[in-house]
């Protein structure tokens, strides 16, 4: 089977620059279209009181880190709604566990999530800094870190979380860092919108979701994978979720 190296990348693009990697633009327009959107969008904005995060060197910290900067906030082109933005986070929390806990029949761990992992951080920065999760990786001291442009972003959306009456980007933060932090003190109590999928157009597949790209036509993560159609949910937050072709 490929490995799905590129299974769980994507890119998006703020406003109307253009997208080069994960999350990011060429940094002079990503400034840019960041100060852009910061005089458009007040009225978008989240609380008058400082949004925080969790540290991004805890495990909670680092998951809700991952689940911002994979799903799109109001004014970015894959934007839609927040069920949408917080569907999709809640689905890319489901990869990284299904990659974790529910390997299918016939398949092996270092198959579907690059190498062995014991933990969601091990899937996570699987693969090092342009692994399964572009821009997430473990430095020389085995810490887990994240490249600038992840930083600069959220930084940007807790910054916009800030300011002016309550709103969406304050909402979705928390989101985020509530999703993280129950999953880490006890995991997921919900159960697995993919996991009842048994057959995607004549392909039986093992259920769950095991990797996401950006949706746009022609990328996939190749192998075994198996593109979840519009119709079953496939398509959240401006990415695509894929599952397994049943082996057994």
């Amino acid at each position: 089977m490929t490995s799905a190296s590129d299974g769980m990348r994507s890119e998006r693009q703020i406003a109307s620059a253009e997208s080069g990697g994960l999350s990011t633009a060429p940094r002079g327009r990503f400034r840019a279209a960041l100060a852009a959107l910061l005089l458009i969008l007040p009225g978008l904005m989240g609380s008058g009181v400082a949004s925080r995060l969790p540290p991004a060197d805890t495990v909670e910290g680092y998951v809700a880190l991952l689940l911002i900067n994979e799903t799109p906030f109001p004014g970015e082109r894959a934007w839609v709604s927040e069920e949408e933005t917080k569907a999709g986070m809640l689905a890319i929390l489901w990869v990284l566990e299904s990659r974790l806990h529910h390997i299918p029949s016939g398949y092996r761990q270092e198959q579907i999530a690059a190498e062995r992992c014991e933990n969601i951080i091990d899937v996570i920065t699987a693969g090092g800094e342009k692994g399964q999760c572009d821009g997430f990786y473990r430095d020389d001291s085995g810490r887990y870190v994240a490249v600038r442009r992840v930083h600069e972003r959220v930084d940007y959306l807790v910054a916009c979380a800030s300011r002016g009456a309550p709103g969406r980007f304050a909402r979705l933060l928390k989101y985020a860092e509530d999703l993280s932090t129950a999953y880490v003190r006890g995991g997921i109590g919900a159960a697995d919108r993919f996991a009842g999928l048994s057959d995607v157009n004549g392909t039986y597949v093992t259920g769950r979701a095991y990797s996401w790209m950006t949706d746009c036509d022609g990328y996939n993560p190749g192998g075994n994978f198996v593109r979840i159609p519009d119709a079953d949910g496939g398509s959240l937050g401006g990415n695509r979720f894929f599952t397994l072709k049943k082996l057994k």
